[in-house]
């Protein structure tokens, strides 16, 4: 293997926050880095690419003050955080984790709906709060097989949690922006329509202007009061003070949440319902996915540099 070039050879990579350690390991014999946050002029006339790892905001006048910039390289799935509209006319190139997270996702969102059906969170509590001896076998729940399943956004993360739950024997269905000719499952075209025929809703689609609380209370009635809604894509999918009324006025049975409107925020009435289990934004995560998200983030860069085609890019 060819030695790396010297240290001032190496392409510059603007960072818009802190490396994982995990990442920084990986790429420091590849890449020159400045932190976006206290790079000089120099540096920010010369870098042509911009790692977002993880979350945070980029702006518009964050590409503003990178006037080389043309590849904005994430390392998630969901790009809701970046401007796009500014990306867009600057004619920048953005990339995503592509597939990395796919598996690890729906295992996830299999995972949060059987933990809601049968009640496993609120089931562990009553063990070990004693009461299982004082009070007697906790309250029977409903069965997972079978379920009507609607799917929403049908892409690297919803076609894998369809998969797994066909192996269930649930019946799926799914919402998205148009048909999927090569899905086995049924398509509808409209959202209320998909929660009316399902008992479970799964949500794994982009936040976009268009898809901001498409889970509204209308839907949520249409899901009905033995309905339970699953989110692994974004927080603002969902109207989320209009989800807390539902819940607590018995609109829907129960939800599996991993992600919030205003993380790392949690509604305060959450913590109390059984009905609800709840995680930290981490479906995605487990050594595996940050593994493959780093061999894309690497090929993404590797392949800008040199001048061949990226690997997982978006349509802008």
């Amino acid at each position: 293997m060819a030695a790396p070039p010297p240290a001032d050879e190496r392409p510059l990579v603007m960072l818009a926050q802190a490396l994982f350690p995990e990442f920084a390991a990986a790429l420091a014999g590849r890449y020159r880095f400045a932190l976006l946050a206290d790079a000089d002029a120099a540096a920010a006339d010369e870098a042509r690419a911009l790692l977002v790892g993880g979350l945070p905001r980029v702006t518009a006048q964050h590409l503003g003050v990178l006037p080389a910039l043309k590849l904005v390289a994430c390392t998630s799935v969901g790009v809701d955080h970046v401007d796009l509209d500014a990306c867009r006319s600057r004619g920048l190139s953005v990339t995503n984790a592509g597939a990395a997270f796919a598996a690890d996702s729906a295992d996830y969102a299999v995972g949060l709906l059987v933990a809601v059906l049968r009640r496993v969170a609120a089931a562990d509590v009553y063990v070990r709060s004693g009461r299982w001896a004082a009070d007697g076998d906790y309250p029977l729940t409903t069965k997972v097989s079978g379920k009507r399943v609607g799917i929403v956004g049908l892409g690297n993360i919803g076609s894998r949690v369809a998969r797994r739950l066909a192996a269930f024997g649930c019946a799926v269905s799914y919402h998205s922006r148009s048909p999927k000719p090569s899905a086995p499952y049924p398509f509808v075209p409209a959202l209320r329509d998909l929660a009316a025929g399902s008992d479970v809703l799964v949500l794994s689609c982009a936040l976009t202007d268009e898809t901001k609380h498409m889970v509204n209370r209308d839907v949520m009635e249409a899901l009905g009061k033995g309905g339970v809604l699953v989110n692994v894509g974004r927080g603002g999918l969902v109207d989320e003070p209009e989800l807390l009324r539902c819940l607590r006025q018995g609109v829907i049975g129960g939800a599996g949440l991993d992600v919030y409107e205003n993380e790392p925020a949690v509604p305060p009435e959450l913590l109390a319902m059984e009905n609800v289990v709840l995680s930290d934004h981490r479906a995605v995560l487990t050594p595996e996915s940050i593994g493959g998200v780093l061999e894309v983030v690497i090929a993404n860069l590797d392949a800008f540099f040199s001048g061949r085609p990226l690997v997982s890019p978006m349509e802008l």
